[in-house]
C-alpha cells in the first residue's frame, strides 16, 4: 500500500494535502518539525500550530508526530540568512528551506519510516518527461497562488518522492473542501511573512538573535557626497524608499550598499533599472545544465510579473539573463526563475546586476 508523509503545518492547505492523499489511497502519517527556537517566535505561534496539525490529523484519523528540526533549521536556513544580510545579500530563507528541510530533512524522515512519498499543500504542479525521464516543475493552475518561484531549488531526487495535491485546485475551492470535511483550519488566516519572523521586523528579529545592532553610517549620494546617516546598513533594501529620512528635494531610493564601509548609496528611481544579472547555484528541471542560450521569461523576485529574457551559460557553473526591458531593483542574494510558458526551467541564486 501507498505510504506517505504529510507535512502539515497548522494551515489549511496542508490540512486538505492530507484529506486529498487519504482521499486518493494513501496512508498517511501527519508530521509537524518544530524549526525555530521558542524563545525568538513565541511558545503560543508555535504551539498552536502544533496543536492545530494535530487537532487535522485526530479528524482525519491519521497518526501525527512532532519532528525536532531546531537545529537543522538553524544551521542551515537562520544562520544563512543572518550571514547574507551582514555580507549586503537580501537573502530569500523560503527558496533555502524548501530545498534544505521541508523536502530534504522532512523527505529523509520520511523514507526511514518506509514512506514513498512526502505530500505538502504548495501550489505548484509535477510531471515526467516520458522521453528524458526528468522530473518537470510547473506551476499551479491558480496563477494567483503559485509558489513554483519557491520551488525552484528542488533537484530531481527530491521531486520524485514529492506529491503536490493542490496544484489543480485554487485556493477558493480548498477552503471549500477543508469546510465541507469538517476541518478546523478551513477559515485560518494564511500567513504572510517570513515563518520564523511572524511580525516582519527582519533586523529586530537580527538583533535578538546575535545580541548585535548594526552600527550607523553614511548614506552617500551618486556622486559619494555625504547627504545623511543611517541606522545601519544590513537594514536597507535596494529600490528601498520609506524610511530613509532624507530631505534631498526629490524622491530618493537605495541603489547600493558598501558593508565593509557601512555606507549606503541613494539616487533617483532610474538609476535602479539595469537589463543583466549574474548568478550562480543554479538547478535545472528539463536538463541536467544549461548548454546554449535560450529565450525563457524571468521573474528576479517572488512578486515579479515574469518578463522576457534570454539566459546564456557561463563559466563555473554561472548564468547570465538578459532582459529584453531594463528591470526595477534587481537585487543580489534573491532567487532568479526561469520559465518557458508555465514550466519552470531553472532557477539561481543573483550575485550582481550590470
Amino acid at each position: 500500500m501507498k505510504k506517505a508523509m504529510i507535512a502539515m503545518s497548522g494551515g489549511v492547505d496542508s490540512s486538505v494535502a492530507a484529506y486529498l492523499a487519504l482521499a486518493e489511497g494513501f496512508t498517511c502519517i501527519g508530521a509537524t518539525a518544530k524549526l525555530c527556537d521558542t524563545s525568538l517566535l513565541g511558545e503560543n505561534y508555535t504551539e498552536q500550530n502544533i496543536a492545530d496539525a494535530q487537532a487535522v490529523a485526530n479528524r482525519l484519523g491519521i497518526d501525527f508526530c512532532v519532528l525536532d528540526g531546531v537545529d537543522i533549521f538553524k544551521q542551515a536556513v537562520v544562520d544563512s540568512f543572518i550571514d547574507d544580510y551582514a555580507t549586503g545579500l537580501t537573502p530569500n530563507p523560503c527558496v533555502r528551506c524548501n530545498q534544505k528541510i521541508k523536502f530534504s530533512y522532512l523527505l529523509d524522515k520520511a523514507l526511514e519510516l518506509g514512506c514513498d512519498h512526502i505530500v505538502t499543500g504548495h501550489y505548484a504542479q509535477i510531471k515526467k518527461d516520458e522521453n528524458t525521464g526528468r522530473y518537470l516543475l510547473c506551476k499551479a493552475v491558480d496563477e494567483n497562488k503559485d509558489q513554483s518561484y519557491f520551488l525552484a531549488g528542488l533537484s530531481q531526487h527530491q521531486l520524485s518522492h514529492t506529491l503536490f495535491p493542490l496544484g489543480g485546485f485554487s485556493k477558493v475551492e480548498i477552503r471549500e473542501i477543508a469546510e465541507q470535511a469538517g476541518l478546523l483550519t478551513a477559515k485560518k488566516r494564511d500567513s504572510q511573512d517570513i515563518c520564523f519572523i511572524p511580525d516582519g521586523d527582519y533586523m529586530a528579529f537580527i538583533r535578538r538573535y546575535t545580541g548585535e545592532s548594526s552600527q550607523p553610517g553614511d548614506f552617500l549620494d551618486l556622486q559619494g557626497n555625504i547627504v545623511g546617516r543611517h541606522n545601519g546598513a544590513m537594514g536597507y533594501t535596494l529600490g528601498q524608499r520609506k524610511g530613509l529620512g532624507l530631505a534631498m528635494g526629490a524622491p530618493v531610493y537605495v541603489c547600493c550598499k558598501d558593508m565593509a564601509c557601512n555606507t549606503v548609496t541613494v539616487g533617483p528611481e532610474e538609476s535602479l533599472y539595469t537589463t543583466t544579472l549574474l548568478a550562480k547555484d543554479w538547478n535545472w528541471f528539463p536538463f541536467p545544465i544549461l548548454t546554449e542560450p535560450m529565450q525563457v521569461t524571468a521573474k528576479a523576485r517572488s512578486r515579479h510579473i515574469p518578463q522576457t529574457a534570454t539566459v546564456y551559460p557561463e563559466e563555473n557553473g554561472y548564468a547570465r539573463v538578459v532582459f529584453d526591458a531594463p528591470q526595477r531593483a534587481i537585487t543580489p542574494g534573491q532567487t532568479i526563475v526561469l520559465y518557458d510558458k508555465d514550466m519552470v526551467i531553472g532557477g539561481g541564486t543573483i550575485t550582481e546586476t550590470f
